[in-house]
Formats: structure tokens, C-alpha cells, sequence
């Protein structure tokens, strides 16, 4: 039988949608290239071929999570404008859908683990910079619609995205429950404050 030969980025992307079942249902200290091996029906030097290590690989997959997070979003949005939504409901609904920590939970905690940190604060930058001129341009209709008021409606963005990542990620530092429920409390009114928004507007994020 003749050897399927598969073009590089149909195996690049094969070896992560293998990696990322792997990662989600084994611990990643416990997941090892072995099995991945096994899985794929591989020879080592075909994974590291486009992987340089494990700690490579598990980038790729969180890469490859926050671009499918950034699709699912724009449909969303879309979505939401068929439906005649305004910037204040569809900034609700972006939060509120928002299940990517959720569904991939075993895979980003493997990014709480010490030696993974940098990887960590990379993705942290990669999903701000991906999805930030999307909530941008919905602060934009909201600046149109008489919602908000800012001049900046991408810094705007950028500062709430990174405002409510970093400071309730554990894994930059180990916060109580106690100080993650203190920092949401705050940030309804805090949006308010920078986007000049009606009171109550972001009333939804401790709901």
C-alpha cells in the first residue's frame, strides 16, 4: 500500500487537533509525545519536525484556540446585527457566550504551570491583540448609537480585555477567591468610567 503523503500544513494541523484531544483529556504533566506518536501513527521525527517540544506544541494549540475563539466571535456579532442588537447588548452577549476557559479548561491550566509562563504571558498578548479591534469596533457603534463616549474606542477595548484577564488569571499570581470577587465587583463601574456608559451597562459581568 502506497504511504499517504499529506501536505505540510494539513500535517501541521493534524498534529495540533491531536495535541489539543490530548491536552484536554490527559494532564499535559502526564501527556507525553509518545502518545501522540501512537495516536497519529507517526515517526518521532514527523512531530518534531514542525514542533521543537512539548512546551512548542502546547503554544500552537492556544494559538489555535483563541483564533477559533476569535471566528466564533465574529459570527456572534454578526448574529447580533442581524438581529438589530446595540453595542450594549452585543458586548453582553460577546461575555456572556464566552466559553473558550470553559471548554478548554485542562488545556489553559497547563499555561498556570511554572516553566509554561512565558508561553502564558505570549498568549495572554496574542488573545488581547486578536480580539481587541473586534470589541473595538462594536465600542465604535456604540459611539455612533449615543451608548458610549470615547475617542479611543481600541485602547478602550484593549484595557478591558487586559483589565479582566490578567488580574483574575491565577496564573500569574495565586488570588484568593476573596481578591477575584473584589476586582469583578469592580468593573462594572469602571467600564462605565471609560466608555461613559449608561449606569448598569456592565452589570452582567457578576451577574
Amino acid at each position: 500500500m502506497a504511504r499517504t503523503v499529506k501536505k505540510p500544513d494539513e500535517r501541521r494541523e493534524e498534529i495540533i487537533e491531536a495535541a489539543r484531544d490530548l491536552f484536554q483529556s490527559k494532564e499535559y504533566d502526564k501527556a507525553t509525545m509518545q502518545q501522540l506518536m501512537k495516536t497519529l501513527k507517526v515517526a518521532k521525527g514527523t512531530i518534531y519536525h514542525y514542533f521543537s517540544s512539548k512546551e512548542d506544541l502546547l503554544e500552537a494549540v492556544v494559538e489555535d484556540l483563541i483564533d477559533e475563539e476569535l471566528k466564533k466571535k465574529e459570527a456572534l456579532i454578526d448574529d447580533c446585527r442581524r438581529r438589530n442588537l446595540d453595542a450594549a447588548e452585543t458586548i453582553r452577549m460577546l461575555a456572556t457566550k464566552d466559553r473558550m476557559a470553559e471548554e478548554n479548561e485542562q488545556i489553559l491550566d497547563a499555561l498556570h504551570q511554572p516553566g509554561n509562563i512565558i508561553v502564558h504571558a505570549r498568549q495572554l498578548g496574542r488573545y488581547l491583540t486578536k480580539l481587541a479591534p473586534i470589541y473595538a469596533a462594536v465600542i465604535e457603534t456604540g459611539r455612533k448609537e449615543g451608548i458610549f463616549e470615547t475617542e479611543h474606542p481600541l485602547e478602550c477595548a484593549e484595557f478591558m480585555l487586559a483589565g479582566i484577564q490578567f488580574v483574575t488569571d491565577v496564573g500569574f499570581y495565586p488570588w484568593s477567591d476573596e481578591e477575584i470577587a473584589r476586582r469583578m465587583a469592580a468593573f462594572p463601574s469602571l467600564l462605565e468610567d471609560l466608555l461613559n456608559a449608561p449606569e448598569g451597562a456592565f452589570d452582567f459581568l457578576i451577574e
